[in-house]
């Protein structure tokens, strides 16, 4: 291709130019970094030519992000991606994994802190204690291939709501909707619930006792175990509830919802990536492509 800027339009990448500007400098260096170890590693020593000699890289480090960007927004093939850069789909794949994996590491971004990143759930507790403000959680489900017969463990990605394969996330946002954290996905067969213990919520809410969280009715187990933390909706009420209770109750379940809708709208933010729609590849790369596409929101969410 000849001219390759093309591909920086933010219709391909999906993050503006600024914002793609700001990954480069973030991340060039450490990519030099881990380049240089890999190398190191297969030499098995230090280099014996001057830095700067020898082969030099057909695809440079801009055109890896770039073309990692628009693998992660639309889902391209790494063979069309070789052929629109002139390399081979070999050098796409690799560059593809290294940049993913990157991003993936770099944690969440939070208003009005530049050099501040939320890269564990305790690190997202404790910026919420810190800063007064209440928190959103919740799960999403991404389809996924089927293992492949004869391997164990198939039944343990089959949802039980949504009646497919599926990987499980759990997201925290802010009140704005804002990405502050996702876990690494667990099997869709999972409950909601347990994949929150699982990732440690109930260590979280004994260590910050100030912070809340609103959560849906998957999560009611959390609610008695932890009441004025975990926040739920109000339990169904017995029959023959007088029409007061009956108004009352549906009062607080809306205001409930209009509180907790904000989750809902940072995990529609996720799925507007084509990767996040219906997941076609090795399910171990997922949990890596989740919390990259996740970072890269947060960055966009922060700097509004």
């Amino acid at each position: 291709m000849a001219d390759r800027s093309v591909l920086t339009d933010p219709l391909f990448t999906g993050v503006s130019r600024a914002h793609l500007g700001s990954l480069v400098a973030e991340m060039a260096g450490l990519w030099v970094v881990c380049a240089e170890g890999r190398r190191f590693r297969a030499r098995g020593g230090v280099r014996k030519r001057a830095p700067g000699a020898g082969a030099r890289h057909r695809l440079v480090f801009v055109d890896r992000l770039v073309a990692t960007l628009i693998h992660l927004r639309h889902d391209l093939p790494h063979s069309v991606l070789a052929l629109l850069y002139g390399v081979d789909r070999s050098t796409v794949t690799r560059a593809v994994g290294e940049v993913r994996r990157l991003l993936a590491e770099r944690g969440f971004a939070v208003p009005n802190r530049p050099g501040l990143r939320l890269r564990t759930l305790e690190d997202v507790f404790a910026y919420a204690q810190a800063e007064g403000f209440q928190l959103r959680l919740d799960a999403t489900e991404v389809q996924v291939r089927r293992p492949a017969a004869g391997r164990g463990g198939r039944r343990a990605f089959v949802s039980g709501k949504k009646k497919q394969n599926t990987m499980k996330a759990t997201v925290i946002a802010d009140h704005q909707g804002r990405t502050l954290w996702t876990d690494a996905l667990r099997p869709g067969r999972m409950h909601d619930m347990t994949a929150a213990r699982t990732a440690g919520i109930s260590r979280c809410f004994d260590h910050f006792d100030l912070v809340q969280v609103f959560l849906d009715d998957g999560y009611l187990g959390l609610g008695r175990d932890h009441p004025g933390q975990a926040l739920t909706p109000p339990r169904k009420l017995r029959p023959g509830a007088i029409p007061p209770f009956v108004k009352a109750r549906a009062r607080q379940r809306h205001d409930h919802s209009s509180c907790r809708i904000t989750v809902e709208h940072a995990l529609a933010d996720h799925k507007r990536w084509k990767q996040l729609t219906r997941w076609t590849h090795r399910r171990d790369r997922l949990p890596d492509t989740y919390q990259a596409i996740a970072a890269l929101i947060s960055d966009r969410t922060a700097m509004s």
